[in-house]
C-alpha cells in the first residue's frame, strides 16, 4: 500500500508543518459498536508546535518553551483566533479535527492495525506520558508514528476537537465525520489523546474527556485538520 499524501505548509519566518492524508471509511466506537463513517481529510503530522504558533501570533503562552514542542496553556477561543489569523496566510480553512475524525486518525485509519495506542500496544514507543515524560512536554517526532506516519496522538498533550461535549456516542457524529453542535453545554467541548501527565489508560484513542472553551493548561494542546473538494 503507498504512504499517504503529504503536503507542506510555509509560513514567515522558515517555518513550516506538514499535513497527511486521512482516507475516509468506517470504524467502530465505543462499547456500543457504532459505526461512524468519515470522509476523507487532512490532518496535522504532530500538534500545533510553539513555532508556528509564534509565527502567525507573534507570541508564545506555552508553559514549556521549545520551538518543537507542542504548543498549550491555549483554550479553545484562543485557537479560534489563531485559525482566523492562520487563514489569512495560507488561505485554507484550517479548522480543529471532529472528535469522529481525531479517533479515526489515532487508531490508523484504513490502515490500522487493532492497536491499543496510536501506533504500538506499548505506550512508551508511540508517547509521553506520567512515567516517562520527565514531568513536561517534550519535542513532537521523538516517538513512533502510527500507521499513518502521524505522530504523538496518544500522549505529550491532549487535544481539543471541535465538537461539544456529549455524555454518549449517539447521534454524536455529524455525516462524514465531521463535529458535532448542540444548544446545550455549548461551553464545553471534548479532549482526546492523554497528556505528559496522563495515566497509560488515558493515552488510548478511544478514551474521551471534557474542558471548558475559555480553560486552559500546560497539558492541552491541539492538532490541524482541513478538507477540501480540491487538493492542496
Amino acid at each position: 500500500m503507498p504512504q499517504p499524501e503529504i503536503y507542506e505548509e510555509h509560513l514567515p519566518g522558515g517555518v513550516s508543518f506538514e499535513m497527511i492524508k486521512v482516507e475516509g471509511g468506517t470504524f467502530e466506537r465505543g462499547k456500543e459498536k457504532q459505526v461512524v463513517t468519515v470522509l476523507d481529510f487532512y490532518i496535522g503530522k504532530f500538534p500545533v508546535t510553539q513555532a508556528v504558533w509564534t509565527a502567525i501570533l507573534k507570541e508564545n503562552p506555552s508553559r514549556f518553551k521549545g520551538e518543537n514542542h507542542p504548543v498549550e496553556q491555549v483554550n479553545w477561543k484562543d485557537i479560534q483566533v489563531f485559525l482566523k489569523k492562520l487563514y489569512g496566510f495560507t488561505g485554507k480553512k484550517y479548522h480543529l479535527p471532529g472528535e469522529a475524525q481525531w479517533e479515526y486518525a489515532a487508531r490508523g485509519g484504513r490502515r490500522s492495525e487493532g492497536l491499543q495506542y496510536a501506533g504500538s500496544n506499548k505506550l512508551k514507543e508511540v508517547g509521553w506520558y506520567g512515567e516517562n515524560s520527565n514531568g513536561q512536554t517534550q519535542s513532537v517526532g521523538l516517538k513512533l508514528p502510527n500507521e499513518l506516519g502521524i505522530c504523538d496522538m496518544s500522549g505529550n498533550v491532549f487535544e481539543w476537537c471541535a465538537d461539544y461535549w456529549h455524555d454518549g456516542y449517539d447521534s454524536a457524529y455529524g455525516d462524514g465525520g465531521g463535529s458535532w453542535v448542540a444548544e446545550e453545554n455549548n461551553h464545553m467541548r471534548v479532549v482526546c489523546g492523554g497528556s505528559w501527565v496522563s495515566i497509560s489508560d488515558d493515552c488510548r484513542p478511544s478514551n474521551r474527556f471534557v474542558d471548558i472553551t475559555d480553560h486552559s493548561n500546560s497539558s492541552i494542546g491541539f492538532r490541524l485538520s482541513w478538507h477540501s473538494t480540491q487538493e492542496p
